[in-house]
């Protein structure tokens, strides 16, 4: 994710803000006649930022979602969503996490199940209790409102001609039932029903060519991911757009999603994608994904996000005179990169977040160097006098604050972006170009399609440079106070007239 800017932009990195709010649901009654044995109990897995998102005791293997739009983004979808899942733990009750819909039904391996909501948890109770090493079917019949909540945050966003997803952070369970946290990340396939003058596109590629029922009266879409996923990265667009088709390197097969009425114009932006990805490819290997493009949405958002293989971008990015061309170009790079960070390899926890935004900051400043000539360096030595300011205000890097409270994407402070960016710097200087690179490379391609912490990039950085990194690391990612940048003892952590 990375917040739009409002102000204009110069060689710096701008202050950046977002409408930020936040949502608690009360909940549905069970249809049920019959009650659970005692209260269902919302769960977590003790995240250090969310502890009350994700659900122990299983694992997700795949997602088939499906979507009936009735051509109002007013209007509740219906929907029904499957997890396939195994039991890693014996359980007799299965939390799901799950807000702001309305469930009509839960089967568990075909059997209807009882079922409960609390908090922002569904607590299903199968008929009989689940043995470690099982495999669940989960079926849910709910509905899934467009409208945001009073103080909601995340999940579907209205557009100018419909819906587009936006679940950083945890925020996919306001959408559909799921473990909703990056750690279990797991296949997907979407199956959207809308009227057959609406485009629907999704994560993915098509799994089949768009059915229209008799009499032309709707059309489903299917798409269909191939490689794992994080719930915070599902994307599902429905409007009037058109897809623009094209070839990038490899012969990856690309499609952005654009407004139809803005298809031309946008075209010069759409048209520089396969070079960035070209760009990005010498820099830290092949892309990891099946496709890539850019969904560009008519809402007010107030960040771009790194939706995977379809990042979300604001029109008004594209559109609004004060942004200069190098920066528009290195914003859809910084999303890009993500498809690398945070995408192919998601954190552990959300605390872990500076390896994506960190990273994703450091290639979108690094275009802008190649690409525009915007010193790198200068860039690092600012990030470098307000970092001790940063720190102060939203933790170390490796150990940010909580939230704020009811403000989830809080978490996307200025120590995760260009203050964890001069954490990469600051590497570069003490482990040298070479071996920097090849750290870049090889994290990617270690943990693809996987989860990885900081303690994993610690050590990936210590046997790549031959020796033991750990102070360097506790100081950069876990101190108070910036340390003193190698190779560069004059840079100040103290502001101007101080």
């Amino acid at each position: 994710m990375l917040l739009t800017p409002r102000t204009t932009p110069q060689t710096k990195a701008p202050r950046r803000t977002a409408r930020i709010a936040t949502a608690l649901l009360a909940a549905s009654a069970s249809l049920l006649a019959a009650s659970a044995p005692s209260p269902a109990t919302p769960l977590g897995i003790g995240d250090p930022l969310f502890p009350h998102l994700g659900n122990p005791g299983y694992d997700v293997t795949s997602y088939d979602i499906s979507f009936t739009y009735h051509g109002s983004n007013t209007k509740p979808l219906d929907a029904v969503t499957v997890i396939d899942a195994r039991a890693t733990a014996p359980m007799e009750r299965v939390n799901l996490d799950f807000a702001h819909g309305k469930v009509r039904s839960v089967r568990v391996n075909g059997t209807a199940a009882r079922f409960d909501t609390t908090g922002q948890d569904l607590v299903v109770t199968p008929v009989r209790p689940v043995a470690r090493g099982d495999r669940m079917r989960i079926t849910v019949h709910h509905t899934s409102d467009p409208v945001p909540a009073k103080d909601a945050e995340g999940g579907w966003v209205q557009t100018g001609d419909g819906l587009a997803m936006a679940n950083q952070a945890d925020a996919a369970h306001r959408v559909f039932p799921c473990n909703d946290h990056p750690s279990d990340k797991a296949a997907y396939t979407f199956r959207v029903t809308a009227p057959r003058d609406v485009t629907v596109a999704a994560n993915g590629l098509p799994a089949a060519k768009p059915v229209t029922r008799s009499g032309g009266g709707a059309t489903t879409w299917t798409f269909r991911t191939r490689h794992p996923m994080a719930t915070e990265l599902a994307q599902v667009s429905i409007g009037r757009s058109e897809v623009v088709h094209r070839t990038g390197p490899h012969g990856l097969p690309m499609r952005d999603v654009v407004p139809a009425k803005d298809r031309r114009s946008m075209e010069r932006w759409l048209k520089k994608t396969p070079g960035q990805i070209g760009w990005m490819e010498g820099k830290v290997g092949r892309y990891p994904f099946e496709t890539y493009g850019v969904l560009i949405a008519e809402a007010q958002t107030g960040f771009e996000l790194e939706t995977q293989t379809l990042s979300l971008f604001e029109k008004q990015l594209f559109t609004a005179n004060e942004y200069p061309e190098w920066y528009v170009d290195s914003i859809m790079v910084h999303e890009l990169a993500h498809q690398w960070f945070g995408d192919s390899v998601s954190p552990r926890a959300w605390s872990d977040l500076w390896l994506n935004e960190g990273h994703a900051t450091w290639y979108e400043a690094l275009y802008a160097q190649e690409k525009a000539q915007q010193s790198l360096q200068t860039r690092m030595k600012d990030a470098y006098r307000q970092s001790d300011r940063w720190r102060a205000a939203g933790g170390p890097p490796a150990a940010p604050k909580a939230p704020d409270t009811g403000q989830k994407i809080s978490i996307f402070r200025p120590v995760v972006y260009d203050g964890s960016a001069l954490v990469l710097y600051a590497l570069r200087q003490e482990i040298g170009q070479r071996a920097f690179d090849r750290l870049e490379r090889e994290w990617v391609r270690t943990h693809r399609d996987g989860t990885a912490t900081s303690a994993d990039f610690q050590r990936m950085a210590s046997r790549i440079a031959g020796r033991d990194l750990g102070a360097f690391f506790q100081g950069w990612l876990y101190g108070a106070k910036t340390p003193p940048m190698p190779g560069h003892p004059d840079w100040s952590t103290a502001e101007p007239g101080h």
